[in-house]
C-alpha cells in the first residue's frame, strides 16, 4: 500500500499498516514522538489502519492539535478517577475546551473544590500506570451491555442514529462512549489541575437533570500549566467587575434588570472622555455625527431584515397611535444595531459619485436580547453603546476606505499599547449577492491588509450572509486574546432599502456599505481597558488624574487654588480635606489608582512646589507647580 505525506512524497508499507507504522517508518524519533495523526484530514490513533492511497499526517506534541488531545485524554482519567472514588457515579460527557476539559457526572453525593486534591491524586495514580486507549467499534447491543449501570450513557445511545458507528474507548477498566482521538497511553498526559465545579444541565437542555460539572486544564509543560494559573490569579485581580465597583466606574442593580451598567460619574467621565477624544478624530478623518432614535416602527425592522432574522434577541412592544375611541396599534422594536438608521439618513436626500464616499458615524446605545446565563458585567451586556459608523461609497473606493479605517484601527490600538491581529471571515453557504460582489468584496478586505502591512488569517465561510468581514482581536497586559474592531462589506441594507446613487454617467448606482466599529462595544472595550491596564486607566482617561493632599487645614486655601489651575490646565483633581492621617490619604489615592498624589505644606506654599508621588513609581521629589500643570496639559490633549 501507498500513503502520501504532507510534504507531497510518498511511501511503500505493508497492507493494514497503522499511523503509528507510518510515523515509525519515517524514522525512529518521529515514532517516539507521535501521539495521534490525520488520514485524510480526519483524525485519528496511532492504532488506526490507514486505507491504501491515503495522506497522513503525524501529530506530535508541536502540532496545533495536540493539546486538545492530551486535554480530552484527560478528562477520561478524570471521570475514571471520579468512578473510582465515588462508586455509582454516572459519567455524561467529557470534551476538551480551549483552556482545558471538563466532564459532566450524576454523582451520589455533592462534591467541592474540597475532593479535588483526592481526584488528582488518584489521577496521578492512573496516569503512572500508564495504560493505553483502546478503540473499539462495537454494536449497539454490546454498548448497552457495555453501560448497563450506566443510564445517561444508556440514554444517549438511544438518541443515536440507528445508523450511527458506536466507537468506545477502553482505559483499564473504565470504558467510555467516544470516536477519540486519544494520547496513545495515559503516560503521556502532561502536569494537569482540577480548577472549579459547576452546574449544567445533561446534554444543554434545562428540561433535563442538573448534573455536577469538573473543570480541569492540562499541560504538556509544568512551566506553561505555572504561567496559566497566574495569568488565571492576575485576571482574577483585574477582573473589570470587581475593580469597576471598588473605583467607582459603573454599578449593576437587579431592580433595573440583567445586562444593564450605570455609570457612576468617574465611569461617565471615561466613557466621555474616550467618545470626545474620537470624535475629534472621526470629524478629522471626514466623519460627519448623526444621532438615531432609540426605536423604529416595525416595518423597518421588517424591510432591513432584522424582524426575520433577529427577531428573538430584539425587545418590541406596541404604541396606540389612534384615540381611545378608535385605538390603532402599531409595534414598535428597540435598536439592537445602528444601521438602518444611517441607510434612512442617506435615502433622505439625492447623492451622486461626487457625494461619495459618505462617512456617517454616532455613538449609538443598541439593546439586545442576550440570555441571562451569558451576560458578563460590561463585557456582555444588554444595552450597549457602540462606537458606530457606516461608508457609503462606490465600488472602486472600497480599499482606499478599508485601508483607512485600518489606519484608524491602528491609531486607536497602538494608543492604549494593543498588540492586535486581523482574521478575513469570507462568503457562508448561505449568502446573498452575486459571486463577482463577494470576491470584489473579499479580494478588497485582503488588498486593504496588505496595504496596511496587516498579517491576516482566513476564516473561511464565517462571514455574514450579507457580506465579508475583517475582525481585530486584541491581545492585552496578560496575553489574552479579545475581539474588538470590525470591517463588514454590506449588500444587503443598500439592496433592501432601495439605495442609489447619480454616476458620472448620469446613471443610478447601487452604492456599497461598510460597516465599522472599532471600540465595538464602548462599554465592552471599557471593561477590556480596564483589565488590561488593572484599573490604572492612562493619565489622560484616568478620571480623576491628580489628588491633592493638604497637610493641615491651613493647606486647604492652597489646594483649592491648584485644583483650580488643574482645572484650567483642562485636568480633573480632587482635594482629599478629611482629617486623617497622610499615609492613610496616600493610601487611599493609591487604592483608587490616581496618577498623581501632591501634598501641599508649609514649605510647598512658600515655594510654590508641590511633593508629587506617582501611583507606579512612588515619590518623585519636588515640582513647580508649572511642570505638574505642564504634565496634565499635555494629557489633556492626547
Amino acid at each position: 500500500m501507498k500513503v502520501v505525506l504532507p510534504d507531497g512524497s510518498s511511501k511503500e508499507l505493508e497492507a493494514g499498516s497503522t499511523v503509528g507504522d507510518v510515523a515509525a517508518s519515517i524514522g525512529a524519533g518521529l515514532a517516539k514522538a507521535a501521539l495521534g495523526g490525520k488520514i485524510n484530514g480526519d483524525f485519528a490513533d496511532l492504532t488506526t489502519v490507514v486505507p491504501d492511497g491515503s495522506t497522513v499526517e503525524i501529530i506530535t506534541e508541536k502540532s496545533p492539535e495536540a493539546l486538545g488531545i492530551m486535554r480530552h485524554s484527560a478528562a477520561h482519567v478524570m471521570a475514571e478517577a471520579v468512578q473510582e472514588l465515588f462508586p455509582g457515579a454516572q459519567i455524561g460527557f467529557g470534551p476538551q475546551t480551549e483552556d482545558g476539559f471538563f466532564y459532566d457526572f450524576a454523582l451520589p453525593r455533592a462534591i467541592s473544590t474540597e475532593d479535588f486534591a483526592a481526584i488528582e491524586e488518584r489521577m496521578a495514580e492512573i496516569i503512572a500506570r500508564d495504560e493505553p486507549f483502546v478503540r473499539e467499534v462495537v454494536s449497539r447491543d454490546e454498548a448497552k451491555e457495555i453501560f448497563a449501570d450506566q443510564r445517561l450513557k444508556l440514554e444517549h445511545i438511544d438518541d443515536l442514529d440507528p445508523d450511527e458507528e458506536i466507537i468506545i474507548r477502553r482505559h483499564g477498566d473504565f470504558v467510555d462512549l467516544c470516536s477519540g482521538p486519544h494520547m496513545p497511553s495515559a503516560g503521556k498526559i502532561g502536569p494537569f489541575k482540577l480548577m472549579k465545579t459547576a452546574g449544567a444541565y445533561w446534554k444543554g437542555n434545562s428540561d433535563n437533570e442538573m448534573l455536577t460539572r469538573i473543570y480541569g486544564t492540562a499541560f504538556f509543560k509544568k512551566s506553561d500549566l505555572e504561567e496559566y494559573l497566574h495569568n488565571l490569579e492576575e485576571a482574577e485581580k483585574r477582573d473589570h467587575r470587581k475593580l469597576g465597583k471598588e473605583l467607582g466606574i459603573y454599578m449593576m442593580d437587579p431592580m433595573a434588570g440583567v445586562g444593564l451598567p450605570m455609570y457612576l460619574p468617574k465611569g461617565a467621565r471615561v466613557i466621555r472622555t474616550l467618545q470626545e477624544w474620537l470624535r475629534r478624530d472621526l470629524y478629522d478623518r471626514g466623519y460627519e455625527e448623526v444621532i438615531t432614535p432609540h426605536i423604529y416602527n416595525a416595518d423597518v425592522w421588517k424591510t432591513s431584515g432584522h424582524y426575520g432574522f433577529y427577531h428573538d434577541n430584539m425587545y418590541f412592544f406596541e404604541i396606540n397611535e389612534g384615540t381611545d375611541e378608535e385605538p390603532r396599534m402599531s409595534e414598535y422594536g428597540v435598536k439592537p444595531m445602528n444601521c438602518p438608521g444611517h441607510v434612512m439618513l442617506y435615502k433622505n436626500e439625492l447623492h451622486s459619485y461626487r457625494d461619495l464616499p459618505l462617512r456617517y458615524f454616532e455613538f449609538g446605545t443598541v439593546y439586545r436580547h442576550e440570555m441571562s446565563g451569558v451576560v458578563h458585567g460590561l463585557l456582555r451586556a444588554r444595552g450597549f453603546t457602540q462606537d458606530d459608523a457606516h461608508v457609503f461609497c462606490t465600488k472602486d473606493q472600497v480599499v482606499d476606505e478599508v485601508v483607512a479605517i485600518l489606519d484608524l484601527v491602528d491609531h486607536i490600538m497602538s494608543t492604549f499599547g494593543f498588540e492586535y491581529e486581523a482574521e478575513i471571515s469570507t462568503r457562508p453557504e448561505k449568502s446573498i449577492g452575486t459571486d463577482e460582489m463577494w470576491e470584489h468584496a473579499t479580494n478588497s478586505l485582503k488588498e486593504a491588509c496588505e496595504r496596511h502591512n496587516l498579517a491576516y488569517e482566513i476564516n473561511e465561510g464565517d462571514g455574514a450572509f450579507y457580506g465579508p468581514k475583517i475582525d481585530i482581536k486584541v491581545k492585552d497586559a496578560i496575553g489574552r486574546t479579545w475581539q474588538c474592531s470590525t470591517v463588514q462589506v454590506d449588500f444587503n441594507m443598500p439592496e433592501r432599502f432601495g439605495l442609489t446613487y447619480r454616476t458620472e454617467e448620469n446613471t443610478e448606482e447601487r452604492p456599497w456599505m461598510l460597516h465599522r466599529a472599532i471600540f465595538g462595544s464602548i462599554e465592552r472595550f471599557l471593561g477590556i481597558l480596564i483589565e488590561h491596564y488593572a484599573g490604572a486607566l492612562p493619565l489622560w482617561l484616568a478620571p480623576v488624574q491628580v489628588i491633592i493632599l493638604p497637610i493641615a487645614d491651613r493647606h486647604i486655601d492652597a489646594a483649592v487654588a491648584l485644583k483650580k489651575l488643574i482645572k484650567d490646565a483642562g485636568g480633573r483633581a480632587e482635594i482629599y480635606d478629611q482629617n486623617e492621617p497622610m499615609r492613610v490619604k496616600i493610601a487611599k489615592a493609591q487604592s483608587e489608582k490616581v496618577p498623581y498624589m501632591v501634598v501641599i505644606g508649609d514649605k510647598e506654599v512658600e515655594d510654590g512646589t508641590v511633593s508629587v508621588r506617582d501611583r507606579h513609581e512612588g515619590d518623585l521629589g519636588s515640582w513647580p507647580v508649572e511642570k505638574l500643570l505642564e504634565v496634565i496639559s499635555d494629557a489633556a490633549l492626547n
